[in-house]
């Protein structure tokens, strides 16, 4: 079933086969996070004589990244959460629908692009 929806018109649920794509795509994003958290943990190599400028950057670096993808993680899990619970693909907000084209771009969303956008110009 191909899930069309009008512009400018209310999104259409999510079909069996909309979510099933939607649910593979959080699983490839899962296991992609947890691997790149596994390899942001392994222990680096110290440059022999290398700056300890450098070396404290890319620690640094290292850090951002790895709290990036553990936030992205967490969202994923929540998502996957919301998919079993049959609560997916509904703004937190305004509960309404969310497009099958947001969902196929961040398919971890929790909220349509106007509630984003109000929560975005809060802060």
């Amino acid at each position: 079933m191909v899930n069309h929806q009008t512009l400018g018109g209310p999104p259409a649920a999510l079909s069996p086969e909309d979510l099933a794509a939607l649910r593979a795509d959080l699983l490839e994003q899962r296991l992609f996070r947890r691997e790149q958290l596994r390899q942001l943990a392994a222990p680096r190599p110290s440059r022999a004589g290398g700056p300890r400028r450098e070396a404290a950057a890319r620690a640094e670096v290292r850090a951002k990244l790895a709290a990036s993808a553990r936030m992205v993680l967490a969202d994923v899990e929540a998502a996957l959460t919301r998919m079993a619970e049959g609560r997916y693909g509904v703004c937190h907000l305004c509960r309404r629908p969310l497009p099958l084209e947001h969902l196929t771009i961040v398919p971890q969303a929790r909220y349509c692009d106007g509630c984003r956008r109000g929560r975005d110009a809060e802060r």
